[in-house]
């Protein structure tokens, strides 16, 4: 099973570079045309030259925070973590208002047995 590694890992880069070629915007490519670039990965691709030579130096890659396209986790998000806070404040508004209809609701019930009054039936 071991013998069978090196091609498989040679064929998952060669798979992931051309992939990763086709699906980058003409802008993004460096250096050749991006027709080149998959002919390269193509003709190529048994040595490794293609697949490295394209990840090395034909695409654009931006360093992360310098004006690329950047992943924010949820906890470092401020619109997230906003949203988070209303939806909160609106759960907790609304326990709130539960918890004064369900205390005048006793005292109201209370006052009447107090009273001498026949409850209502809700």
């Amino acid at each position: 099973m071991l013998r069978y590694l090196p091609f498989l890992l040679v064929l998952a880069l060669w798979i992931y570079a051309f992939i990763d070629c086709l699906n980058t915007p003409e802008n993004e490519v460096r250096g050749l045309p991006k027709v080149a670039w998959v002919l390269i990965i193509l003709l190529f691709g048994e040595v490794l030259i293609g697949p490295v030579a394209w990840l090395v130096a034909g695409k654009v890659r931006a360093a992360p925070g310098r004006g690329g396209r950047t992943w924010v986790a949820p906890d470092d998000n401020p619109e997230f973590l906003k949203s988070l806070k209303d939806e909160q404040a609106r759960n907790d508004e609304r326990l709130l208002k539960n918890w004064e209809d369900d205390l005048r609701r006793r005292e109201e019930e209370l006052r009447r047995r107090e009273s001498g009054e026949e409850p209502k039936e809700s």
